[in-house]
């Protein structure tokens, strides 16, 4: 939740604005000294537009009292924040649904349709497509974090703090659900119990394992082009938009055994002369090198994408747009003063869902089933 995301008013009740107006947050005026219902000191962003619905600071809820609901555009930008902080989920098909549920339809054609057509014979064979449908199912989460009135008066940020903390929470949040979209095993309490993730339904479902040995983390090109050709002849003849995925270590792993450090390296050192400490430092200093995110390499033709949260010795091949990632427009942020705590209470809603559209188009490789 950027600095955008500034939570006002929801609504009001009659001459009290502001009472018993806990289930949505605003924003307006300092901590403390509430004496009476309506009083306009309950938020703690002195700043803050009071009431505000439009502009780029509004992020107020759909104006109900009841409601912490944001608005379409709101929740677009709430969406928005939660893939910039992800890797896996910016490479992949984004989906906003209105329902719980939604219906991706698809439609096969097959593999050798074309037939010889003979001179003056009028037989042939219509070829058929197939329609099928995948269901994208989402689950409702929460996040829920406080924060004292004492720390937001003593610190130095003051009542930037609690702002702060929402945009902490919200990339915590983020890297939570790529997390749980990655290693949900719909088992292990309590959070990878939420849901299945994408390894779970591709290790269980109709994705192709490749039979290979991995020792010492040894990602050679041999491995790489048995994973490969795990995959379906009709999706390699596609490989320019094929994409391996790797966890940290892979990655190391690929990077070793495929040439890619000693290329950068001789490129790095290309035209010096070899012995002076800009040689031996060039390398090391960043020349050649990518800062910043997750890292990128290319082994046999196909880009390989590290992934932080894949679990150790994972590797998977598939199309980006495979993985489908799904989030209900209706996000609900409640902001709440706890005057008996002396607390400022935030809970996040969240319905949110991930499925593959074809599990015959993974190949994967894991090499701690090898061991």
């Amino acid at each position: 939740m950027s600095e955008e995301i500034k939570k006002n008013q929801p609504g009001s009740v009659g001459s009290a604005d502001g009472l018993y107006q806990g289930q949505g947050g605003f924003a307006s005026g300092g901590v403390g000294g509430v004496t009476d219902p309506g009083a306009d000191t309950l938020g703690n962003i002195p700043t803050a537009n009071f009431g505000v619905t439009t502009g780029p600071n509004a992020v107020n809820p759909s104006g109900d009292a009841a409601s912490g609901i944001l608005r379409p555009e709101q929740a677009r930008r709430f969406i928005d924040y939660v893939w910039d902080a992800t890797v896996l989920a910016q490479d992949g098909r984004r989906v906003t649904m209105r329902a719980n549920t939604m219906e991706l339809e698809k439609v096969n054609v097959g593999e050798r349709v074309i037939r010889a057509a003979a001179q003056a014979i009028g037989s042939y064979t219509n070829t058929g497509a197939t329609f099928s449908k995948v269901e994208l199912t989402t689950k409702k989460i929460r996040l829920d974090w406080e924060v004292t009135s004492e720390a937001l008066e003593d610190n130095v940020e003051g009542a930037a703090l609690e702002d702060h903390l929402v945009r902490l929470m919200t990339n915590a949040f983020a890297n939570d659900i790529e997390d749980l979209a990655i290693n949900g095993d719909g088992s292990t309490a309590p959070f990878l119990s939420i849901m299945n993730g994408f390894k779970k339904i591709a290790t269980e479902g109709d994705a192709h394992e490749a039979a290979v040995t991995v020792a010492d983390n040894a990602w050679t090109p041999e491995v790489m082009q048995e994973i490969i050709n795990a995959l379906p002849r009709k999706y390699r003849a596609l490989k320019n938009n094929l994409k391996f995925y790797a966890g940290t270590d892979a990655f190391g792993g690929i990077v070793k055994n495929n040439g890619t450090l000693a290329d950068a390296v001789a490129e790095a050192f290309a035209g010096r002369v070899s012995g002076t400490p800009a040689n031996r430092q060039s390398y090391l200093d960043g020349v050649g090198q990518t800062f910043g995110g997750a890292r990128t390499t290319r082994v046999l033709g196909i880009e390989v994408q590290e992934v932080p949260y894949y679990p150790e010795g994972y590797i998977d091949l598939t199309f980006p747009a495979n993985r489908v990632w799904g989030f209900q427009r209706d996000i609900v942020v409640n902001r709440a003063y706890q005057p008996k705590k002396d607390t400022i209470e935030y809970t996040v809603f969240v319905r949110f869902g991930i499925q593959w559209e074809e599990e015959d188009a993974i190949a994967y490789a894991d090499a701690a089933s090898d061991s």
